[in-house]
């Protein structure tokens, strides 16, 4: 909680303007029924009707001064919590894009979404409810005690009593319902997950007529939140019943305490009006810890990823051979730190040169990517881009040199020529260069408005090929030193693709190039081929001496391509 409350330090005015406001709206609600005691008892039996006005009107000044110092006091915790949620969502936005990959892969996504959405808007109500019945409700409690005490002791100690049941009730059913609201946080984030999944996915499930299946399937994590929720929503409804209960018992003391012990009418009344404050005060403060019940649990989850320290450590390493684009030795890498995900990979790349990497789903091409660019660090080995160890450069420096396409890439709901520059402030020739390399310039002339051409969400309204042209031509516009294309060619005709692989060796002939692919066609004319297999090259060299020396190459090629080919 105290890296969550110390974003309400930078409004420390507004908070304690606030505060000091809410509590002189408080006081002077407390004064009325004194003052209507003091009317009833000392004034009506005079019938000092000048008295009587001047008091109404001291009374009517304080319920000015109650009800204007209430609503202010409630702008101002508006625009506090606002403020502070706002800066909140900023920094946890910031940290997830600072996050390393496995930070992500730990977190997961999903849980990312829930945090920076749900749970800091349960921290806003959080801040916001306490400003306003956090500073209301115990000057009510306390100072409607207090004004008891005044109108009768004998009285006021029989309603003291009572307080102490009401606090370890209070008490006992917050403790018990804090670890339970972090499980329905748990539960949201299965909720955010499935959604997500289905939405990314629709297109499949139509296809394979599984609407059905996911709606049962989203339905069933979405009544394990609602019984998640309802168990803790249970516990905590219990709060404001026993509350009630307990204080009303105590009313019923009260007043046959007050039949023996007073006469005076206006004590009676004035201490009926002061019960019934203390009892919503009560009430207020047991929905205060209702709230920051599940405030503090989000504030929890909240303050887990601030935490997290994404700080990609840079040091001085041995280098490596400075003629090579890229070089793996003797690489291996872990995803879960138990088995191997890749294993004694070694190869090197020259400038100008290209690296085609084949094999089947899961064997590790996307690996090799990953620890290229220092998405995750190696387990044994090194990586070197450059003839430096890749841990030894600054994350901005090493990626600056990439232009990458990946498997599952996005494209913004924004023109053409955004999508294509992305705030590198690049020029329209060096967007059309990239664009013509990329096979993408006679579709982009072809819709309305060119490079402003507006794209919906996920880019919607172009095919899927268009959407691939356009992802290369981002990863080409900044002439990056190594282009990474990681089968970002699935989408494309075999001309297109053909096309492009001979656009790329004639305009970024100076660039080291990776391509990952299916096909054999995209890789067969690289300098250097990888045959990945579970994590292992099973095969190296060019496309000759693979259909010689590898027979799972060879295999791929004659179905691909055919035994003459």
């Amino acid at each position: 909680m105290k890296k969550t409350l110390a974003y309400i330090r930078p409004y420390g005015g507004k908070t304690a303007l606030a505060l000091v406001t809410k509590f002189l709206g408080s006081v002077a609600e407390l004064v009325l029924p004194y003052v209507l005691s003091h009317i009833i008892d000392d004034l009506i039996p005079l019938k000092d009707a000048a008295a009587i006005y001047a008091m109404g009107g001291i009374m009517l000044f304080f319920a000015l001064v109650a009800l204007g110092g209430n609503i202010w006091a409630n702008r101002l915790s508006a625009q506090v919590s606002g403020a502070m949620t706002h800066d909140i969502r900023y920094d946890l936005f910031r940290k997830t894009c600072y996050l390393k990959c496995g930070q992500v892969d730990s977190v997961t996504m999903p849980s990312l979404i829930s945090r920076l959405t749900s749970d800091t808007y349960y921290v806003n109500r959080m801040v916001a409810r306490t400003m306003r019945m956090g500073v209301r409700a115990p000057i009510l409690l306390l100072g409607g005690l207090l004004f008891c005490f005044l109108l009768d002791v004998k009285l006021a100690l029989v309603l003291l009593a009572v307080v102490p049941f009401v606090g370890a009730a209070i008490f006992m059913i917050t403790r018990k319902s804090v670890p339970m609201y972090m499980k329905v946080q748990k539960s949201g984030d299965n909720m955010v997950r499935t959604m997500q999944e289905d939405i990314t996915g629709i297109r499949v499930i139509k296809t394979l007529s599984k609407t059905e299946y996911e709606s049962q399937r989203f339905a069933d994590v979405a009544n394990n939140l609602a019984s998640t929720e309802f168990k803790a929503q249970r516990t905590m409804s219990l709060t404001n019943p026993l509350t009630t209960l307990i204080l009303n018992l105590g009313l019923v003391c009260v007043i046959i305490a007050g039949a023996f012990l007073s006469g005076e009418p206006g004590v009676i009344t004035g201490f009926l009006t002061y019960f019934t404050i203390v009892l919503n005060a009560m009430l207020g403060i047991s929905n205060i810890f209702v709230i920051l019940s599940r405030g503090m649990a989000s504030a929890s989850r909240i303050e887990s990823v601030l935490d997290l320290d994404e700080t990609e450590l840079v040091e001085e390493l041995p280098a490596g051979d400075e003629n090579c684009a890229v070089e793996f030795r003797d690489v291996s890498f872990s995803y879960n730190g138990k088995e191997d995900n890749l294993s004694a990979v070694s190869f090197r790349l020259g400038r100008g040169q290209s690296l085609g990497i084949i094999g089947a789903t899961g064997s590790g091409k996307t690996t090799i990517i990953n620890l290229l660019m220092r998405f995750y660090d190696v387990s044994g080995g090194a990586v070197y881009v450059d003839g430096r160890d890749v841990r030894s450069v600054p994350a901005d420096e090493l990626r600056v040199k990439f232009g990458v396409v990946f498997q599952s890439d996005f494209l913004m709901a924004a023109s053409v020529r955004e999508n294509i520059d992305y705030d590198r402030g690049l020029s329209d020739d060096e967007i059309w260069r990239a664009a013509e390399c990329a096979q993408a310039k006679e579709f982009i002339d072809g819709l309305e408005g060119g490079l402003d051409y507006d794209l919906a969400q996920k880019a919607g309204n172009l095919s899927g090929g268009q959407k691939q042209r356009l992802l290369i031509a981002r990863a080409l516009a900044a002439n990056p030193e190594i282009i990474v294309l990681d089968d970002s060619s699935s989408a494309l005709d075999y001309a297109t693709d053909a096309k492009l692989r001979a656009a790329l060796a004639r305009e970024y002939a100076s660039s080291a190039k990776v391509i990952v692919a299916q096909r054999v066609s995209s890789v067969k004319n690289c300098d250097l081929i990888l045959v990945m297999d579970d994590g292992k090259i099973s095969g190296k060299g060019t496309h000759e001496e693979l259909i010689e020396s590898c027979a799972e190459y060879r295999a791929i090629a004659e179905t691909q391509m055919g035994v003459a080919e």
